[in-house]
């Protein structure tokens, strides 16, 4: 058997977790089982792989297994953006080769397609609404950011309006930034809402098991996955656990397990919500990379979403929270300086797999075993796509896009440890401290 030597154990105080409808999670499991599909990793991409597989294999039973609850973990802790455009922040106009551009709108737009459906078809309570996005920026460096962006969707041809600062409180309340170029086809969701939605529908040939992290694997005929309370023994094996897919054996020191750190307001008071103006409901994302993803949410909150840390085995510093929420409170004051009163209710750590090329990969991991791992910060349509699709190629099942995704170099080994710390906290610090305002 081989270790698994790092699982999750993210921190309690996720603000969209406790603010999303209860449910009741599936029993963990216990004891021995032999089943044909096992999933590892219940967020956007297991999900989807699951509920795929399924579909694909009807009389088959597919096993889910999720280390903590559904909904709390990572899939539950980003800012709630599912984005139609490709962001290729390593290309000058971040659009790159305008091909791969194209395939990669053709796949967030079949992952938000996927999702709006399900939520459709079963009713599900995630407050999902085609708003769009504000890129939005204050510093000469994001304004030149959103000037290459700007060039970049003109040559994929896609639809856009330039927004000048003194434009700006109409939509958003906020005179902060200079200017934002807003883009009409990102869906907004409740993120830990969405994800418990979706395990809540998915069909019922899928046994889904909470709180089960696995911590030894052994490779052969067959996969055996053991944990404290019992073994699971699969015919094949389906990795959706992004950074942890690593601790698994597979594209080791590959993926970067980056945490990014988000808080919530309270709910604004009519008085206040006056005093905001703008529109009730919309998301920017900043220009710069480093700087600040912001949200007033369905329920008159806003979110502030900033500042990073280098977690090598994938889990979160809790004793770092009150100082992220420190730098939170000043940006909201920076950005809402008529809101005075208004405290966080909530803060906490959500993870990244990034990878240094912005690669992810889709593919077989080696014998009975497959992937779809390293998002690179966009899960919510790119997890539920790349999920889909696995569970179709798996089956037999192939097109366009599937092909487009094994054509992926997939991610590019960093280099060991201590150089790998060391270069990825340097360059962390090094964007953070020139993002200036934009954080």
């Amino acid at each position: 058997m081989q270790k698994v030597t790092s699982t999750p154990a993210d921190d309690s105080a996720c603000g969209w977790y406790h603010l999303s409808g209860p449910r009741e999670p599936r029993p963990s499991h216990s004891g021995k089982k032999n089943t044909r599909w096992t999933v590892v990793g219940a967020g956007y991409t297991g999900l989807a792989a699951a509920r795929q597989l399924a579909l694909n294999f009807p009389d088959q039973e597919i096993v889910l297994v999720e280390a903590q609850e559904v909904g709390f973990g990572t899939a539950g802790r980003n800012a709630g953006f599912a984005i139609d455009l490709p962001h290729d922040i390593g290309a000058d106009d971040y659009i790159g080769d305008i091909e791969t551009a194209k395939a990669t709108l053709q796949l967030n737009l079949l992952g938000q397609s996927i999702l709006r459906n399900i939520v459709e078809e079963h009713s599900i309570d995630c407050a999902m609404r085609a708003s769009g996005k504000y890129q939005a920026a204050v510093e000469s460096r994001g304004l030149a950011v959103l000037d290459a962006y700007r060039r970049g969707l003109d040559k994929l041809g896609q639809q856009y309006e330039v927004i000048e600062g003194g434009d700006l409180p109409e939509h958003i309340g906020t005179r902060f930034y200079k200017r934002a170029l807003y883009t009409p086809g990102t869906i907004l969701v409740q993120p830990s809402a969405l994800v418990k939605g979706l395990a809540d529908s998915l069909p019922g040939n899928v046994t889904l098991y909470e709180r089960t992290p696995i911590t030894e694997v052994e490779y052969g005929k067959k996969v055996v996955l053991g944990h404290a309370q019992g073994q699971i023994i699969t015919d094949k094996l389906i990795l959706a656990n992004n950074a942890f897919g690593m601790r698994f054996g597979f594209l080791r020191r590959s993926m970067l397990p980056v945490f990014l750190y988000a808080s919530l307001s309270r709910p604004l008071s009519t008085h206040e919500q006056k005093a905001l103006g703008g529109k009730e409901f919309w998301g920017v994302i900043p220009a710069d990379p480093f700087g600040s993803t912001v949200r007033r949410t369905h329920d008159n909150r806003i979110l502030i979403r900033n500042s990073f840390s280098f977690n090598p085995d994938g889990r979160p510093k809790p004793q770092v929270l009150a100082r992220m929420a420190k730098r939170h409170r000043l940006s909201f004051q920076r950005r809402f300086p008529m809101l005075p009163d208004v405290g966080f209710d909530y803060t906490w750590s959500g993870s990244l797999a990034l990878s240094q090329n912005h690669e992810g990969f889709f593919g077989q991991l080696g014998p009975n075993v497959y992937g779809a791992l390293c998002c690179n910060g966009l899960g919510i349509t790119r997890g539920t796509v790349t999920g889909t699709l696995l569970a179709n190629w798996i089956a037999g099942k192939s097109n366009g896009l599937v092909e487009h995704l094994l054509r992926s170099p997939g991610p590019k080994a960093a280099p060991p440890e201590p150089f790998l710390s060391l270069g990825v906290n340097a360059t962390l610090w090094w964007g953070q401290k020139m993002a200036g305002l934009e954080s």
